[in-house]
């Protein structure tokens, strides 16, 4: 379902996590180095503690390296007081993860030591940590005031592939099920496929569905019927489970329609997806998916991330086989009347594959390249800051590729992800990979690191004109 990390979470329900880990870059400038690896994906398995290094680097007295020492220090000692917190942290990261769930994460990861450190500047660094989760990659980045407004526990950068025989190769030993696809998006906005896996057949997708989500909402507002300034009710009856942080925020309180998004996408807030799901209408929704998808029927009902959630995990699988017993205009009806009547507090965790063929939000790799494509024609600033808020750690170079967006998901069994990028000279390109396994839960520290490197070999493989293998 959509993308979760356990090390980002506050609950322990594996599913739909931001595929950011820490990453909370909020108006924060570029850090030293592009955040190497995407952070730890939902579900992911905790792996075996990294050994210890040998002798601690030396940390620079400066901005960013003074609030490196402090982190490290705090970290020993969890939680971490709110008011230390407010005091090290810049006001725009908080905002997306307010202390206690920053307290959650540190503590999910198990302890943190810096192993070494890459690259340095005065207000921005990159190194080596050890937790245990293994090896990452940090980045940090603080604001003019010496606050931290960047904080990134990525995966280890692995090597990019170097033909696409290669890259086939290494994605279809990640899952049993995978499909690819890099293309180049033309003036007319349609996809030429330059190397493809299975373009057309469709795959669970996790958090993607969520480019839907927007495209129907820039949609009604390029319509006249919502603006990004609409606001919108956070009802308790719309709040839905992490990732994101709208769940938390008062009953009947209000967001705007420009701040949903950018957490939707960002940070894969759930709530917030649901949120401009009931303002764009389910109907719209699925129009959406009509225009963008050749598998637009598996998603009817089009289901909000809290419907997931209670088939998945309320009473499992007793709400879920009645619901897939059911015709699809029953099954409307069944969301109505006995889903949303069920209590949010009765979903407990999963860590293994649940009807990921039949329960998810479902497309093909073709089918998102349209996707991107489609929202690229409807590009507008709050648009385009929604989907360039977070790389999930691809890193490309900024000079020769000023433009990324990125959406990527995860369940057990499921991890996908997808990107467009445009390079200086103004071509366009998506790479997606969808990857999945029925029956048991993918290491998504693992799968997710070597993810990454597949589609960064892929941008540096499409901006070659490389067609062969």
């Amino acid at each position: 379902m959509p993308d979760s990390s356990r090390s980002m979470r506050t609950r322990t329900i594996p599913l739909m996590s931001a595929a950011l880990a820490l990453a909370v870059a909020a108006t924060a400038a570029p850090a030293a180095a592009a955040p190497a690896g995407s952070a730890v994906g939902a579900g992911a398995a905790i792996a075996a503690a990294a050994p210890t290094p040998t002798g601690t680097p030396d940390i620079p007295n400066s901005p960013v390296g003074e609030q490196l020492r402090w982190l490290l220090a705090a970290v020993a000692a969890l939680p971490i007081p709110e008011d230390q917190i407010r005091a090290h942290f810049s006001a725009s990261f908080l905002e997306q993860l307010p202390p206690a769930q920053l307290n959650a994460a540190l503590d999910a990861m198990g302890g943190v030591r810096l192993e070494s450190l890459t690259q340095v500047t005065p207000t921005a660094l990159s190194g080596v940590v050890t937790t245990a989760q293994g090896r990452l990659q940090l980045t940090m980045s603080v604001d003019g005031d010496g606050r931290i407004d960047g904080l990134l526990f990525g995966l280890e950068q692995r090597p990019a592939p170097r033909s696409w025989a290669e890259l086939d190769k290494r994605l279809r030993a990640l899952a049993p099920r995978v499909g690819f696809l890099a293309a180049e998006v033309r003036g007319d906005g349609k996809c030429r496929p330059v190397h493809t896996v299975a373009p057309t057949t469709p795959r669970p997708l996790g958090s993607m569905f969520k480019l839907y989500v927007l495209g129907a909402t820039a949609e009604q507002i390029k319509k006249g019927r919502l603006s990004w300034d609409t606001p919108l009710t956070i009802r308790p009856e719309l709040k839905s489970l992490p990732s994101g942080t709208l769940q938390d925020r008062p009953d009947n309180s209000t967001v705007t329609v420009r701040e949903a998004a950018k957490l939707m996408i960002s940070i894969s807030d759930n709530t917030g997806a649901d949120l401009l799901i009931d303002k764009a209408g389910r109907a719209q929704v699925e129009a959406q998916a009509r225009k963008w998808s050749s598998h637009a029927a598996l998603n009817r009902p089009f289901l909000t991330t809290r419907e997931l959630f209670l088939l998945k995990g309320a009473d499992y699988p007793r709400l879920a086989k009645k619901y897939l017993s059911l015709d699809r205009t029953r099954r409307y009806r069944y969301l109505t009347a006995t889903v949303a009547r069920t209590p949010l507090t009765e979903v407990k965790p999963w860590n293994k594959p649940r009807d990921i063929d039949r329960l998810e939000w479902f497309a093909s790799p073709g089918d998102v390249c349209r996707a991107f494509a489609g929202l690229s024609a409807l590009n507008t600033p709050p648009l385009d800051e929604a989907m360039s808020a977070n790389d999930a750690g691809l890193g490309l170079d900024p000079k020769a590729w000023p433009t990324v967006w990125h959406k990527g998901g995860s369940e057990p069994g499921v991890l996908s992800m997808g990107y467009l990028a445009r390079d200086a000279s103004g071509r366009t390109y998506v790479v997606t990979a969808l990857t999945g396994d029925p029956r048991t839960a993918m290491d998504e520290t693992s799968a997710g690191a070597e993810l990454l490197a597949l589609v960064r070999g892929s941008f540096a493989m499409l901006s070659e004109g490389r067609v062969r293998s």
